[in-house]
Order: structure tokens, then C-alpha cells, then sequence
């Protein structure tokens, strides 16, 4: 993914308000970011916790999202799969909602995935970050395989929220 500044970062949600993508919480450590190995970047706000975002590239071009996550409860502590990288966690994925964009969005429609509470899904691909025993199923899929499996699973469910 090609690194983004804030300002970029701010003028790509495609599922708020121009408002609201101006107040939305930015990492401060976009430099720090490994963005050689991101297919797309993703963060909670840390003042709200339930509020989650992520910038993809789609088309050669940056699209960010806005999300919420679902409370933490007893259900979650089961092991679970991210139906966007395909790793398990025991309590580490999440439901994310996004508000539709455009004046379904407006009317309250929204969808949801199975994600990484964390949106660390390019790091748990790429073998960067370790989910635990059993995290990665076995597959005879390539890396490169198994990434674009991401990308297209992302592109699946932003395709929802934009039409």
C-alpha cells in the first residue's frame, strides 16, 4: 500500500460526513506504519474504543471506512475467524459495522463482517504478527494467493457499503 498522510487519510471516507472524517481520530504514526506489507491500514480510536476505520486502495485509488465493533461479551471468548484474512482468534475477531454510504447510510442501513479486533489482517496474512497456537489453518494456498484472498474479501465488503 502506498503511504498516506493524514490530510489524504481524512479525504477518503467514503461512509461519513466531510465533518466527521475532519474530527475522526488519525494515528499519529502514519510514518512509522509498515506500509511495504499492508493491504490496507486500520485503527481504533482510542477515546472510543467501539469506533474502528480502515483505508484500502481499490482501483489504484484510497478508500477509508468507518466502523463499529460490536461490545465485548461471553460469546466472544470462542475461538472465531476473521472472514477477512481467514485467521482464528479465541475472542480476537470482532463484528465491524459500517453505515452504508449515500442516503442509504443516511436512512440507517448498514453491513457488518467477522474482522481482527485488532485490523491487523495483512500482518496475520503475511506471517508479521502471531495470533497464537492454531491461529493460521494449513493451506497449500502461496502467500500471494493468500493475500489477494484479503484484498478481495475487503473489496467484497466495501462493495456493500458503497452500493
Amino acid at each position: 500500500m502506498k503511504p498516506l498522510t493524514e490530510q489524504e487519510i481524512r479525504t477518503v471516507f467514503v461512509n461519513c460526513t466531510k465533518g466527521e472524517a475532519k474530527r475522526l481520530y488519525v494515528p499519529r504514526d502514519l510514518t512509522e506504519q509498515p506500509w511495504d506489507d499492508l493491504d490496507f491500514l486500520g485503527w481504533r480510536d482510542p477515546q472510543a474504543p467501539d469506533r474502528a476505520y480502515l483505508v484500502t486502495e481499490l482501483d489504484g485509488r484510497p478508500v477509508g471506512v468507518q466502523l463499529r465493533s460490536s461490545d465485548v461479551g461471553s460469546w466472544q471468548m470462542r475461538r472465531s475467524m476473521c472472514s477477512v484474512c481467514v485467521t482464528t482468534h479465541t475472542g480476537g475477531v470482532s463484528l465491524m459495522v459500517a453505515p452504508k454510504s449515500g442516503k442509504a447510510g443516511q436512512q440507517g442501513n448498514s453491513v457488518g463482517i467477522y474482522m481482527c479486533s485488532d485490523l491487523a489482517c495483512p500482518l496475520y496474512v503475511r506471517g508479521k504478527k502471531n495470533a497464537g497456537a492454531g491461529a493460521r489453518l494449513h493451506e497449500s494456498l502461496t502467500l500471494e494467493e493468500k493475500i489477494q484472498r484479503t484484498v478481495t474479501n475487503l473489496a467484497a465488503f466495501i462493495a456493500k457499503i458503497t452500493t
